[in-house]
């Protein structure tokens, strides 16, 4: 800490007033002493100390004493200054803290206190830092939380409204007699009852990932295999994927992986990622599910041989509403909501998700710890 020019003026007059104490208290106590010698000289005159310096030196002023004895006074009187001059230094040091911490109470978050402080002083001014810093972070993730939450409501807003806007509209037609036959009354509910069911599953989307988001969110566990699952996903999209000429393969080193966790869940993850291959893996033929075992976890890697992603749409695929296509177009009959829900389900399980994509192949690689913590 660079003291100011002030408090340098004032450490030196608090050393010079403290030099001058100790010395009218070597004097009095020199005084008070030869008094005692003198009253009572049977008492004291045995004694080395009293005899060395008072009986022998008592005639003399006070500056006559010993060497040895000027040696020991001086090194007390250097300690009693020093232990002072350090007490003062320390509270400069705590009032220079103080003013820093006003200072950064008024909103200058990213100030850090000036100079370097030892000992204990030191180790609190590292910690006020470390407690600034945490507290920039939480208030910086409070801002996003918040713009995230005005960014989920205007996605749902915009998503809803698009169906609920046809919904109105066509029924409004039919409320009001506009129309010219039965047939096309028909053909007015049909729409209505599409857009309907568009909305049902933005909002069944939306109250999955709300509740799959909360860390609280119990998991019905329980053990089965692996691979056995992902052959039966497989086999539940083999239509879907011979309609689109798509070949579908499961391949593993392993016969059985054993594993403990929410299936019901897991499921809507691997649906999840299959369906996506075939939806926007485009000019793909092939998607490879590879299962493996490294130590206590399985590795599952979904992936498709179309299209490659573009970087910044890879490193938004888990938010929230992100859709690849730059268009929130209603014809894919998807909410944007399917990855980030997978995103939390594994993460539920204690796992990770991570996506890339190059000109080979866009995969989903997925991590997950055997046996669930009950």
């Amino acid at each position: 800490m660079k003291l100011t020019l002030r408090e340098r003026f004032r450490l030196l007059i608090e050393g010079f007033v403290t030099a001058g104490i100790i010395l009218l208290c070597y004097f009095a106590t020199y005084e008070i002493m030869g008094w005692f010698v003198e009253a009572f000289p049977s008492v004291f005159g045995n004694l080395w100390f009293i005899e060395e310096v008072f009986l022998q030196d008592r005639q003399q002023d006070l500056w006559g004493i010993t060497p040895f004895v000027l040696f020991l006074l001086v090194i007390v009187a250097v300690g009693a200054i020093y232990w002072r001059l350090k007490r003062r230094y320390r509270q400069y040091e705590l009032r220079h803290i103080i003013d820093e911490l006003h200072f950064i109470a008024q909103g200058n978050y990213t100030h850090k206190i000036r100079g370097k402080y030892s000992g204990d002083i030191g180790k609190v001014v590292d910690s006020i830092h470390v407690l600034v810093d945490s507290t920039v972070e939480a208030m910086e993730e409070e801002r996003k939380i918040e713009q995230s939450k005005d960014e989920l409501i205007t996605n749902v807003s915009h998503d809803i409204r698009t169906p609920l806007t046809s919904i109105i509209g066509y029924l409004g037609l039919i409320e009001e007699g506009r129309f010219r036959s039965t047939d096309e009354i028909q053909k007015y509910v049909h729409t209505a009852y599409q857009k309907a069911k568009q909305m049902k599953v933005l909002v069944d989307d939306l109250f999955e990932y709300t509740k799959v988001r909360q860390t609280t969110t119990p998991l019905q566990c329980v053990s089965f295999d692996m691979i056995q699952l992902i052959e039966q996903l497989a086999i539940d999209f083999e239509l879907e994927a011979q309609s689109k000429e798509v070949e579908i393969i499961v391949h593993s080193p392993l016969e059985r992986l054993m594993m403990i966790a929410d299936t019901e869940k897991l499921v809507r993850v691997f649906n999840n990622l299959i369906s996506n291959a075939l939806k926007y893996g485009k000019g793909g033929n092939i998607i490879k599910i590879e299962v493996d075992k490294v130590d206590s976890q399985a590795n599952i890697s979904v992936k498709n041989d179309g299209e490659a992603l573009p970087k910044e749409a890879v490193e938004q695929i888990f938010e929230r509403f992100y859709r690849a296509e730059i268009s929130r177009s209603q014809e894919t009959a998807g909410t944007g909501l399917g990855l980030a829900i997978a995103q939390s389900i594994i993460e539920l399980h204690g796992g990770t998700i991570t996506a890339k994509s190059d000109d080979d192949w866009t995969s989903f690689d997925i991590q997950l710890p055997l046996e669930q913590k009950m």
